[in-house]
């Protein structure tokens, strides 16, 4: 400014196409432009919701799952039940690939032994599965499901523990007073039952296989997994 002189105001076409750029910023910021009406003039800018494409926003709300399955032949809360169960896909890829067996890196070169390690990563989530189905009652793990669903307001809703599963998280103890283990944690305890090669000092050539005492959690975890650690 020279001389205290203050800017003219622009107006005129000028001004309105400053304005509807101003506008169209705060539109692709936002992206709700499509739920308004808005006018733009040379003396500024004027909105107001539009309540028929709100409603009809409404009704389209989140998103469509679309299946191969006949009309009829599935109900519509079966498909999106279905639709959320791949959550314990992609949790069981996690962990065949990261947490729990590892399945890269892969330090094989010759196709075959690429698959076979593959297959026997698989294998050994197709145990961890039924492991962790028959350990449940050790685990954070929730084992009542009916309940669990029971107290789901609707499918499309997020899923809830049952009352078991948020005393035992909270608590952190099992029904029968022992500490509440992850997979993780368990599989580390049990590692600790060992298998012993053993000798007598009257006669060093005779030796016999003993298996450490175990614990009462360990002890709980072979009945739970039916297994006999003494007859490995």
């Amino acid at each position: 400014m020279k001389g205290g002189a203050w800017p003219r105001r622009t107006s005129g076409p000028k001004r309105q196409d400053k304005i509807a750029r101003a506008v169209g910023r705060i539109e692709n910021r936002y992206k709700l432009a499509k739920l308004f009406d808005i006018a733009v003039a040379e003396d500024g800018v004027s909105f107001a919701r539009n309540p028929a494409r709100i409603a009809a926003e409404a009704r389209l709300d989140g998103f469509t799952i679309r299946t191969s399955v006949k009309d009829k032949a599935l109900a519509a809360g079966r498909v999106v039940g279905a639709y959320k169960d791949l959550a314990h896909v992609e949790r069981a890829f996690r962990s065949l690939k990261t947490v729990d067996l590892h399945l890269r890196p892969i330090y094989h070169w010759l196709a075959p032994r690429v698959r076979a390690h593959v297959f026997l990563c698989m294998l050994a989530c197709h145990v961890e599965w039924h492991m962790r189905e028959r350990l449940k009652p050790m685990l954070f793990d929730d084992e009542d499901p009916i309940a669990a669903a029971h107290a789901r307001a609707s499918i499309v809703a997020p899923a809830q523990p049952s009352p078991a599963a948020l005393r035992k998280r909270a608590s952190k103890i099992t029904a029968n007073g022992r500490p509440v283990h992850s997979f993780q944690s368990l599989m580390r305890d049990l590692a600790t039952c060992t298998l012993n090669e053993m000798t007598t000092t009257l006669n060093d050539a005779y030796s016999f296989t003993l298996v450490a005492t175990p614990t009462p959690i360990q002890a709980q975890a072979f009945r739970l997994l039916a297994v006999d650690p003494t007859r490995l």
